[in-house]
């Protein structure tokens, strides 16, 4: 890797990390959602077969990609009851408003694309492009499994102590976070080895 290159890596860090401060400061809230998610897409693409640096970029463009949260009002942003369809479609603008934050700060176009894709959808059904299957970006595929989680994640900890039972939820997210292969697969193979008496307990 060339002098010039570390270099260009270096300013993109520094760049996008002063981003992640200004997220911070705006919306605590969009700052430790985009962490959770940081985490989690970093152990994915190992997972897949990234290398450190890789996944060590991909968990920095995974820190702001919810830029483009920060220039959206909080009224619809904290809104708490039902998005009408245009403050939807203004909320959907988020990754374009973020892409093109860093477009104009000249930074690497993969942190570009990543956030600008990473709401697209395998069936072609997201946005803001409507890009489908393997056209849609890896690192992109990879964040939006990992936002997915890390938002649902979120609802049930919201719900620990209306919806769920606080101290199961806690159980629960201790078993995933210890066990990141954690599947039912030998749970159904149990199962499937009782005697038949004891099927179905």
């Amino acid at each position: 890797m060339g002098a010039i290159h570390i270099e260009r890596e270096s300013e993109n860090r520094r760049l996008l990390l002063s981003f992640v401060k200004s997220i911070q400061e705006r919306d605590l809230v969009t700052y430790e959602h985009s962490r959770r998610v940081a985490t989690y897409a970093y152990r994915l693409a190992r997972q897949l077969g990234w290398s450190r640096r890789e996944a060590s970029n991909l968990a920095l463009a995974a820190l702001v990609h919810d830029l483009g949260k920060t220039w959206i009002a909080n009224n619809i942003l904290n809104k708490s009851a039902a998005l009408s369809a245009e403050e939807r479609r203004t909320i959907e603008r988020h990754p374009v408003i973020g892409a093109t934050i860093l477009i104009g700060c000249d930074v690497d176009p993969f942190y570009v694309e990543t956030v600008l894709h990473h709401h697209e959808a395998w069936d072609g059904g997201g946005y803001p492009a409507g890009l489908q299957g393997e056209d849609i970006p890896l690192g992109a595929r990879i964040l939006a499994v990992a936002d997915v989680y890390a938002a649902a994640r979120e609802r049930l900890l919201l719900g620990s102590t209306t919806k769920f039972d606080p101290t199961v939820v806690q159980a629960f997210l201790m078993l995933l976070d210890s066990h990141p292969n954690f599947t039912l697969g030998s749970l159904s193979m149990k199962l499937a080895r009782r005697p038949p008496h004891l099927a179905g307990i």
